[in-house]
């Protein structure tokens, strides 16, 4: 299992692998990270050639600092066999695996990564788009190896689910929920899932906002044209940053005195708040780097 950090992931932008023009312009867009799809966007005569441009395109360091994510497809398959040894000598960030439904998935893509001599600090990151996924989610979050993020893939569920599109998302609700206390539980960072309907700007503020509230770290996007709202929504306000140094700040004058007892503009503040501000504190500091770069 890995550890959820600091790293922006307000924005997870899936690109189509089989289109070079799309990796190029990838370049440009200001997402927390990108992923390089080989799977859902890529026709199966496709494969090979989005291999070939995905892996390279990893491998450019073209994409500064970040993060790049290269999504196989299923290892019931022959494309995702062959993903593998391609995607393990990429140099890309984190391998995202389709319909995992149980860590056992996510530790035959360790041994794989394994045999074909990937680095140690490739992460792996599990789709949570299968009713069978959801209830097994806390497995997953809880013994898979190299596991540094969930990604919901609400469409794929919403479809096994039989359940209808609604603007508060309410039959999504449970899985995001159940998802969401096992990332936070074993120290997993979580994306929510992507809003198809491009024309709808806004549906999509709305389910950003519910994202953020319910605590995702960030969204997956199918569009550059998501990205600005989504980084938007996910990001500490100035307020929110400004609030959390002073809590820490007025905290640590309060222990050097040996006083228990800390307020701030009247309000009690716990060690639970403390640890809250210095979240907020390092995700501004991550997203002011990453957009420095």
């Amino acid at each position: 299992m890995g550890e959820s950090s600091a790293r922006p992931r307000r924005s997870m932008l899936y690109m189509p692998g089989s289109n070079a023009r799309a990796l190029e312009k990838a370049r440009t867009i200001p997402a927390d990270a990108l992923i390089l799809d080989l799977e859902d966007a890529v026709a199966p005569d496709a494969k090979e050639t989005a291999r070939g441009q995905v892996c390279a395109a990893a491998a450019s360091g073209a994409y500064g600092k970040r993060e790049v994510i290269i999504r196989i497809n299923g290892l019931d398959t022959g494309w995702g066999h062959e993903d593998v040894p391609a995607v393990a000598k990429s140099g890309a960030d984190a391998v995202l695996l389709p319909k995992v439904e149980s860590a056992d998935q996510l530790a035959h893509l360790d041994s794989l990564l394994r045999q074909w001599e990937g680095p140690e600090n490739q992460a792996i990151m599990a789709m949570i788009e299968t009713p069978l996924g959801v209830l097994h989610v806390e497995e997953i979050a809880r013994e898979a190896p190299r596991l540094t993020c969930l990604v919901m893939g609400t469409s794929d569920l919403s479809k096994d689910m039989h359940a209808r599109d609604t603007p508060d998302r309410l039959a999504m609700l449970p899985s995001l929920g159940l998802s969401l206390l096992a990332a936070r539980a074993y120290g997993v960072a979580i994306a929510d899932g992507v809003h198809l309907d491009l024309g709808d700007d806004e549906g999509f503020e709305r389910a950003c906002r519910q994202g953020r509230a319910m605590g995702f770290d960030g969204k997956t996007l199918i569009h550059p044209k998501q990205v600005a709202g989504a980084n938007h929504a996910f990001a500490p306000s100035e307020d929110e940053v400004a609030w959390s140094r002073r809590i820490i700040e007025a905290h640590a004058q309060a222990e050097a005195k040996g006083e228990g007892v800390v307020l701030v503009d009247g309000r009690l503040i716990e060690n639970l708040h403390v640890e809250e501000a210095q979240r907020l504190v390092a995700l501004a500091e991550a997203i002011a780097e990453l957009e420095a770069a």
